[in-house]
C-alpha cells in the first residue's frame, strides 16, 4: 500500500496543494485529474520518490515493487529492446547481469560458484527464467513484433519506443504502477489493449490522463487536484464530474442560506439595538451572528475556453468529392487511389493503419500539398479551414498573440481581437506574449481561434486535442458536436470520436472501409 501523509508542495510562495492524506489501496486504479499546472505530474513524482515534498511524507511497504512509466524516450538508446523491458524490474535485471559477468570469468573460483548459486536462487524467486518470454509477450501484445526485440532502442522508430517504455513499466507484475499520460502517442488498438490490461490488473495503479474515455474505463477512484488540495472520489471520471458539481452547488447553497440569515440578523440588530425592550434579543442575535461562518470556496484552477465555430453561410448540396488520390512519401506509398464523397451533415472520423496516411490526406484536401494523382473537387458554397497536427510552421513570425491573430480576423480592431482572445484564456498581458515562446497547448488555442474567425463551413481537424487539458478538450468536443457544417477529423480521444462522428472512414493497407455509423458501432462490427 502507498500512503501520502500530510504532503504539501510549495514553489516559492505558490502552494500547489497542502496536507494531502491518501491511502492508495491494492486492486484500485486512481485517476489523477486537474487543470494544466495544478500539480498532477508533480504529485506523481512525489509518490515515486523522484522529488521530495515541501512537507509530509510518502511511504510504502519496502517489499513492494514500484514501477514508473519513463518519460525520456531516448534514455535507453544503447540497450536492446528486450533488455529495456526487463529493466522494468531493476533487481531482476541487475541479477541477470551479475550472473553473466560471473559465468564469463576465465578464472571461475569456488567463491564465484557460491555467489552464483545465491544469485540463481534469487533469480528463480523473481521468476527470472520466464523473464525473456514474458517481456516478448508484452512487446508482441503492444505491436512490437519479434524482429525488433533484439534491435537496439536507437534503431527503432519513436512510436515504437513509446510502446517499449510502456512495456517496461508493466513488466513483472509491479505492486504499484505509476503512469503519466500513458495513452499519449499510442494508436487506438494499443490504447484498447492497455485499457483491458489495467482493468484486469490486480495491484495498485495511479494514472495521470486527459483521456476521459480511458479514465471512465479503468478507474475505480478519481483524485482531483484543485482548490489547493487533492480530493479522492470513488468511481470513474463521469461519477467524479457529477459528484464534484453537486458538492460545489451544495457549498454555494449553504453559503447563500448563511448569507440570508446574516442579513436577517443584521437587520434585526440595526432596528432594535437602541430599543430597551428588545435590547436583550438584539444582544442574543449579535452572538448568533458571530457564530455563523461562511464556508471558504476557493477559486478553481479549471478554466474552460469559449470554443464555438460559426459558419458564415450554409453549405449547399455539393460539398466535397475526393477521387483516386494517390501519394508517395519518401519512397513509400501512403495513399493508394483513395475516393469518397462528403454529403450534407457528414462529420467523418478517419482511422488508418498508417498514422501518416491521415495527415497526408488532410494536407492534400486542405491544399497544403499536391497529390501524385487524383482530384479534389469542392462545392461552390464551401469554405474550408484546416487544423494541422504539427502547427509550428504557423508561429515563425516575431509577433504578439494579438498581432498574430489580427491577420486572420475580418475585424482587425485590437479591442475586438483581444476580447476574442480573452474568451480563449489569453487575458490581459497574456495576449501580448510572443508567439515564438508559446507552449503546445497555447498554440492549439491560437489555431482554434484562427478557425473560429474563419467563418468556414467545412472544418478539417488533425488531432485537435493534442496538448490540451481536459477542460479545453471538453470545450472543443462540445463545439464540434454543435457545429452546423461538415467536419473531417482524426483523434485519439475516444469520447470525442464517439460523440462527433456519424461516419467512419478507415484506411487499411489493402482497402478503405467506409461506414455510416458511430465509432463504437464501428468497433463492434470491425
Amino acid at each position: 500500500m502507498l500512503v501520502s501523509t500530510g504532503v504539501t508542495i510549495r514553489f516559492g510562495k505558490r502552494v500547489l496543494f497542502e496536507d494531502v492524506n491518501i491511502r492508495f489501496g491494492k486492486g484500485n486504479c486512481y485517476g489523477i485529474i486537474g487543470a494544466n499546472g495544478a500539480g498532477k505530474s508533480t504529485f506523481l513524482k512525489v509518490l515515486s520518490g523522484e522529488i521530495e515534498p515541501s512537507k509530509g511524507e510518502v511511504t510504502h511497504d519496502k517489499t513492494e515493487r514500484l514501477s514508473v512509466l519513463k518519460q525520456d524516450h531516448f534514455a535507453f538508446e544503447d540497450y536492446k529492446v528486450l533488455d529495456t523491458v526487463i529493466m522494468g524490474n531493476e533487481q531482476l535485471y541487475r541479477i541477470m547481469k551479475e550472473k553473466e559477468e560471473i559465468y564469463a570469468k576465465p578464472d571461475f573460483s569456488e567463491e564465484d560458484g557460491m555467489k552464483a548459486a545465491k544469485l540463481e536462487e534469487k533469480f528463480a524467486e523473481l521468476d527470472g527464467w520466464n523473464a525473456e518470454s514474458d517481456a516478448a509477450t508484452l512487446l508482441n501484445d503492444l505491436g512490437i513484433l519479434s524482429d525488433l526485440h533484439d534491435k537496439y532502442m536507437k534503431e527503432i522508430e519513436a512510436k515504437d519506443k513509446v510502446k517499449v517504455l510502456l512495456a517496461q513499466s508493466l513488466f513483472g507484475n509491479p505492486d504499484i504502477l505509476l503512469l503519466d499520460e500513458p495513452t499519449n502517442d499510442l494508436d487506438l488498438k494499443t490504447i484498447n489493449w492497455l485499457q483491458e490490461f489495467l482493468i484486469n490488473f490486480e495491484n495498485t495503479v495511479i494514472v495521470v490522463s486527459h483521456d476521459r474515455y480511458f479514465l471512465n474505463k479503468v478507474c475505480t477512484h478519481i483524485a482531483d487536484v484543485d482548490f489547493g488540495k487533492i480530493t479522492v472520489y470513488p468511481g470513474n471520471y463521469d461519477f467524479w464530474y457529477e459528484s464534484s458539481q453537486l458538492a460545489l452547488r451544495q457549498a454555494k447553497d449553504a453559503n447563500k442560506k448563511k448569507e440570508e440569515k446574516i442579513k436577517e440578523l443584521q437587520e434585526f440588530i440595526a432596528r432594535f439595538s437602541a430599543n430597551a425592550s428588545k435590547s436583550k434579543q438584539a444582544t442574543s442575535r449579535k452572538k448568533s451572528l458571530e457564530k455563523i461562518e461562511l464556508e471558504e470556496i476557493k477559486p478553481s484552477n479549471r478554466k474552460y475556453p469559449y470554443v464555438d465555430f460559426k459558419p458564415d453561410r450554409e453549405p449547399g448540396k455539393e460539398i466535397l468529392k475526393v477521387e483516386n488520390i494517390t501519394k508517395t512519401v519518401n519512397g513509400e506509398k501512403i495513399l493508394d487511389n483513395i475516393s469518397f464523397t462528403v454529403k450534407s451533415n457528414d462529420k467523418i472520423a478517419f482511422l488508418a493503419d498508417n498514422e501518416l496516411a491521415k495527415t497526408v490526406l488532410f494536407q492534400i484536401i486542405s491544399g497544403e500539398i499536391e497529390p501524385d494523382s487524383g482530384t479534389i473537387t469542392w462545392g461552390t458554397t464551401i469554405s474550408n479551414a484546416y487544423f494541422p497536427k504539427d502547427n509550428n510552421y504557423l508561429f515563425t513570425q516575431d509577433a504578439s498573440i494579438t498581432d498574430w491573430l489580427r491577420q486572420y480576423s475580418k475585424d482587425p480592431d485590437e479591442t475586438y481581437v483581444r476580447g476574442f482572445l480573452g474568451r480563449m484564456l489569453f487575458s490581459g498581458e497574456e495576449a501580448l506574449k510572443n508567439v515564438k515562446v508559446l507552449s503546445g497547448g497555447e498554440k492549439v488555442r491560437c489555431v482554434l481561434s484562427k478557425l473560429m474567425l474563419s467563418g468556414a463551413n467545412f472544418l478539417i481537424f488533425d488531432e485537435p486535442t493534442n496538448h490540451l487539458d481536459m477542460e479545453s478538450i471538453t470545450s472543443v468536443n462540445e463545439a464540434m458536436v454543435k457545429f452546423k457544417g461538415n467536419i473531417l477529423f482524426t483523434s485519439h480521444d475516444h469520447q470525442l470520436t464517439q460523440t462527433v462522428a456519424n461516419r467512419i472512414i478507415d484506411i487499411k493497407i489493402d482497402k478503405v472501409i467506409d461506414k455510416e455509423c458511430t465509432y463504437n458501432e464501428y468497433l463492434e462490427i470491425e
